[in-house]
C-alpha cells in the first residue's frame, strides 16, 4: 500500500474485515487467510497511487491544471526520469469534452525497452466521468 496509515488508523477491525471477506471470495474453507500490509517506499513513482491523488483532488473541485503540476511534482521529487499526466472529459464542467495533458522529462513511448508504467483511471465528478491516464518513465 502507499499510505497504510488510513487503513491502519481508523478501524484495526478493517483488516479483519478485509480478511473476511476475501475468504469468503476465495472460498478457503477451514484453512486460515493472513493478510500482511506493507507499504512502498516511494509511493508517488506507482501511476495508480498518483492517478487516485489527481481524482481525490478533482473530486475537491481543486483547478485540474493544479492538480496535475502538484502531481507532476511529488513524482518528481521520488526520482523518476520523466511523467506525463493526462486528463479528458469534460474539465471544469465545459460543455464541450476536451483533453488537457502536461508532460515533464523524457517519456518515450516509441521506445519498447524503456520502462513505463502506465495507468488509466476513471474518476466520477459532479460534472460527468473524467478520464486520467499517467505515464511514469522510471530507467
Amino acid at each position: 500500500m502507499g499510505f497504510p496509515k488510513f487503513l491502519i488508523e481508523g478501524k484495526p477491525r478493517r483488516i479483519e474485515q478485509l480478511q473476511i471477506n476475501v475468504q469468503k471470495k476465495l472460498n478457503c474453507g477451514p484453512r486460515k487467510l493472513n493478510i500482511s500490509i506493507t507499504k512502498l517506499a516511494n509511493a508517488y513513482r506507482h501511476p495508480n497511487i498518483l492517478a487516485e491523488f489527481i481524482a481525490g483532488q478533482l473530486k475537491n473541485r481543486v483547478s485540474f491544471r493544479k492538480a496535475m503540476k502538484k502531481a507532476i511534482e511529488l513524482t518528481e521529487q521520488a526520482g523518476t526520469k520523466g511523467v506525463q499526466v493526462q486528463i479528458a472529459g469534460r474539465i471544469d464542467g465545459k460543455e464541450i469534452a476536451r483533453v488537457e495533458w502536461i508532460r515533464e522529462g523524457r517519456v518515450p513511448l516509441q521506445t519498447i525497452r524503456a520502462k513505463i508504467d502506465y495507468c488509466s483511471y476513471p474518476v466520477r465528478t459532479i460534472y460527468g466521468v473524467l478520464g486520467i491516464k499517467v505515464w511514469i518513465f522510471v530507467n
